[in-house]
């Protein structure tokens, strides 16, 4: 029996716990899941507790968008934290605007998009793709391949991210694509492509299994790390524990989020998460947003003091919250997240040593609108 609006807040949690992005979704599940503890263990909102209504669409766009019209329609749901990758998001959109609901997106993603119905609080191309491109044309090389899973946010990331090499003085050396899930057998013909082309680098939008199969077998074959190695916006301490870390050191990672960074309230963050998930749990760029927006919607029900959705997505714009990534704020002209860019390197025990962070949270430019591909970030952010 799904429990009432008098028994407390009732909000959707629609991500994957099966499926070829298991691994990342379940750190959004946790994330959503520890930040409503946390509220509810405070007293909840206005006195009453956040009721977390949960569904794991498997990884299919096509069970997300069922999902989300049942938790809108049926479950008489208004908020939604929910959504990882871009198909899914896509899915999911009209049915949300349909109900007039508010989604909760907590991932990276490629940009290019502004809904009344949504609040962003993953990364903006910006905020990771410049520093990220100026970080690998100068310390490895400008010979970069490209690759990426089938579906629009590899293809537009990697587009940003070869106008940005290019236009830097580097070069594309390659550019493939393979389907979601798909595994070793597929991949083998890409990486001999990669030992024969000897590319500075390797910049991957792979996701899920995907991901995890290639990183495997680029380790398998022997291609060295110090010299070429692949460089994401989205393989974290999660799959790398998954992968095995020996595997992994030495590749990169563009994130707003490490578990590593030194501060009081990310130690919190990763104690309370680790008490809750397991000690061997791993904080990352995907739980720390998802909880980040719990907390701004918690913010933002206590001002309006009703689950009306407009009035919620209107007062959460300009909230600030204290993360453990440190401070975020809302921005009230895009609906996407002032963020601190960092860039990091994994090592030995799957966790990452950050080699360069931004001094500040940087503004979110979903449309580039304002961003410069000419100049160079890293030395404009140092």
């Amino acid at each position: 029996m799904i429990p009432s609006a008098q028994d407390g807040w009732r909000a959707g949690v629609l991500f994957s716990r099966s499926g070829t992005t298991a691994v990342t979704e379940t750190e959004h599940y946790n994330g959503t899941i520890l930040a409503i503890d946390e509220i509810n263990a405070a007293g909840g909102v206005l006195g009453r507790p956040i009721i977390p209504i949960c569904r794991d669409p498997g990884s299919d766009s096509d069970t997300y968008r069922t999902l989300a019209r049942q938790m809108l329609s049926e479950d008489e749901l208004d908020v939604i934290f929910g959504c990882s990758m871009s198909a899914s998001r896509k899915t999911v959109l009209p049915v949300v605007e349909r109900h007039n609901g508010l989604l909760f997106y907590p991932s990276m993603y490629e940009g290019f998009e502004y809904c009344e119905n949504l609040v962003y609080s993953g990364a903006t191309p910006n905020q990771l793709c410049l520093p990220l491109a100026d970080y690998l044309l100068q310390s490895f090389g400008d010979r970069i391949v490209f690759v990426g899973s089938d579906y629009i946010y590899p293809r537009e990331s990697n587009r940003i991210m070869r106008d940005l090499i290019e236009a830097r003085g580097g070069e594309t050396v390659a550019e493939h694509y393979l389907p979601l899930g798909a595994g070793a057998a597929e991949q083998m013909a890409l990486i001999r492509e990669i030992e024969q082309m000897r590319p500075d680098a390797v910049f991957s939008t792979l996701v899920g299994t995907s991901a995890q199969a290639f990183y495997t077998l680029y380790d398998a074959a022997g291609i060295d790390r110090d010299t070429c190695p692949i460089a994401s916006l989205t393989m974290a301490e999660g799959e790398i524990a998954r992968i095995g870390p020996e595997k992994c050191t030495g590749h990169i990672l563009a994130a707003s989020y490490f578990q590593t960074l030194d501060t009081e309230v990310n130690r919190a963050f990763v104690d309370a998460y680790k008490a809750r998930f397991g000690a061997t749990a791993v904080t990352s760029v995907w739980s720390e947003p998802a909880y980040n927006q719990v907390h701004l919607f918690a913010r933002a029900l206590e001002r309006v003091g009703a689950m009306d959705t407009h009035r919620i997505g209107q007062e959460v714009l300009g909230l600030e919250f204290e993360a453990p990534g440190g401070r975020i704020h809302v921005d009230p002209e895009t609906r996407h997240t002032w963020l601190t860019p960092r860039i990091g390197v994994a090592r030995q025990d799957g966790l990452f040593d950050v080699v360069w962070e931004g001094g500040a949270p940087v503004h979110p430019d979903p449309y580039l609108a304002t961003t410069r591909f000419e100049e160079p970030s890293l030395r404009e952010w140092a």
